[in-house]
């Protein structure tokens, strides 16, 4: 999965009906273009893939200068954009664009979708990482393997730190942290 179509979708969903120059604006703002492949042009090369595929709707609207087109996400697009964005945050290992650009668009799930996407990751880590080690000897030494000891290393790493960052998303979202779909914002604090 590519990060631009995600973050495309999403950044359209927020805004509801918009052009190009917006939602390529609102990426930016994000750093989207730091971190992702969401540039100019595969923003609006994403626009136009996801009219043809019905993801979306085109309407030209009048304008001083030349005609714009303002784009909104038809019932299929909302049904792909929840889709991808369950799918990103309970892949096991997607790329880190494509975490990031999830994690940044979590608040659109509900907390209990988000905390079943987030359990899913954990256990496929978990699944994933016991895969590599019930093949490993007990007393195994991976410093003696020479560059395939480290490898296996890399992977358990990994294995180890994704599943820590993702238990602490989790306790943080089992704790309230975001105001998630459905839920009402917390009422701000007056400054004292």
């Amino acid at each position: 999965m590519k990060p631009v179509r995600l973050l495309v979708l999403g950044a359209l969903r927020r805004r509801r009906r918009t052009h190009g120059y917006q939602i390529r604006a609102d990426l930016e703002s994000w750093g989207a273009h730091e971190w992702s492949t969401a540039t100019s042009g595969s923003v609006y090369h994403a626009l136009k893939s996801m009219t043809d595929q019905h993801l979306l709707t085109a309407y030209e609207t009048d304008s001083a200068g030349p005609p714009r087109i303002e784009y909104e996400l038809t019932d299929k697009g909302e049904q792909e954009y929840i889709a991808l964005l369950r799918k990103a945050l309970a892949d096991r290992e997607p790329s880190l664009d494509v975490l990031g650009a999830a994690i940044g668009l979590i608040e659109d799930l509900s907390r209990e979708d988000a905390l079943e996407m987030l359990h899913a990751r954990a256990r496929a880590m978990r699944n994933w990482r016991d895969s590599v080690t019930e093949h490993l000897p007990a007393d195994v030494n991976l410093d003696t393997w020479g560059p395939v000891g480290e490898v296996v290393s890399l992977w358990l790493t990994t294995a180890d730190a994704g599943a820590e960052w993702t238990q602490r998303l989790i306790r943080r979202l089992e704790g309230g942290a975001f105001t998630m779909a459905g839920e009402a914002p917390a009422p701000t604090q007056p400054d004292l």
